[in-house]
Parts: structure tokens; C-alpha cells; sequence
């Protein structure tokens, strides 16, 4: 069989952590910053975990991650 293409969109948005769950970068924070609050933009910093709902669904674009 050939190989799987992963989706290319995909492997720039999403990276597995160690125990196989799926990492992503938060919404909000590339432009309009000035009409957000202090706090808002704190809480935008970092990353954060898909919820388990979708992970599925980010494993199947990424056939060969180490999820």
C-alpha cells in the first residue's frame, strides 16, 4: 500500500504531547488586540488541549503522529 498523506493544514496547527494527546494554539490573539482586556489576551497565551470529543478526528489527518 502507499503511503498515507497527512493533511497539511493539520501537522502546522497540531502536535502530540508524550501520552499521545493533541496540543493546539489558542484562537484570539493574531490581530484586534487593542479592544481586548489585559486578562483576556494573559489567558490567550500558550497552548491548549483538544477536547477528547475531536481528537479522533486530528488523528485521522495525522496518520503517522505519535498519537
Amino acid at each position: 500500500m502507499p503511503k498515507m498523506k497527512s493533511n497539511s493544514g493539520a501537522k502546522k496547527r497540531f502536535s502530540f504531547t508524550g501520552t499521545g494527546k493533541v496540543k493546539r494554539g489558542k484562537a484570539g490573539r493574531r490581530h484586534l488586540l487593542t479592544g481586548k482586556s489585559k486578562t483576556r489576551k494573559r489567558n490567550l497565551r500558550g497552548n491548549a488541549l483538544v477536547d477528547e470529543t475531536q481528537v479522533h478526528q486530528i488523528k485521522a489527518m495525522l496518520p503517522y503522529g505519535n498519537g
